[in-house]
């Protein structure tokens, strides 16, 4: 009988750096159809708006390379099959939002943030650490995470030029799945983080989102 070959947490830090390197530079595939397509595109022709809209789907796409960090960070340091499984599909599903996010930025003739790679590794570090501070901790931070990010697309749908239909739409179902991931983390048992940590994790998202809209 053939044994079952376990991956080590090399081979997993190895596939999870590996991963990063791929969010952060190629276009997955996506498993959900993008929610822009079939509608029009009126901004087509307007290279000004475009450059406003690509701007912030820049800033979007950051934000799902941070998540599939932190989720393989949390991964590979939580201490429950469980939670590490929650953790895995979090990540697929956020997988459709790389996708639709780097095929819109190419739409609107932009580029993906050429920082994206310190932004993996900082997030990975932070996933990792938030792990290591036990499972109710790690979903707390996640749950968090996912209600600032909540935040951010709203008032990224505020900022959006109103006949940008296509990305409108995206960020409007990435706002709806990322709630869902919220409160899939406090179901599972994640715990309130206090106030200072929270303030520091809106800060650190202000610097990112800052420099990635321009870079």
């Amino acid at each position: 009988m053939q044994k079952v070959r376990h991956n080590s947490k090399l081979d997993q830090l190895i596939s999870s750096l590996d991963n990063g390197l791929r969010s952060s530079f190629l276009r997955p595939t996506s498993q959900r159809t993008s929610p822009r397509l079939g509608l029009a595109d009126p901004i087509a022709n307007q290279p000004e708006t475009q450059k406003r809209s690509a701007a912030l789907m820049r800033v979007n796409h950051v934000g799902e390379v941070c998540a599939q960090a932190l989720y393989k960070g949390q991964a590979l340091t939580s201490r429950s099959d469980a939670v590490r499984a929650k953790m895995q599909e979090a990540a697929e599903e956020e997988i459709d939002h790389l996708n639709w996010c780097f095929t819109r930025i190419e739409e609107l003739n932009g580029h993906t943030s050429y920082l994206n790679p310190l932004w993996f590794l900082g997030s990975f570090t932070l996933g990792i650490s938030a792990g290591l501070a036990g499972d109710k901790w790690s979903l707390g931070f996640l749950a968090e995470t996912e209600r600032q990010v909540v935040e951010h697309l709203n008032s990224h749908l505020k900022r959006l030029p109103e006949d940008d239909l296509a990305s409108r739409a995206i960020v409007a179902q990435m706002a709806i799945d990322e709630a869902k991931h919220a409160d899939m983390a406090v179901e599972s048992g994640g715990a309130e983080l206090p106030s200072i940590a929270k303030g520091l994790m809106k800060l650190s998202a202000k610097i990112m989102t800052t420099l990635s809209e321009r870079v």
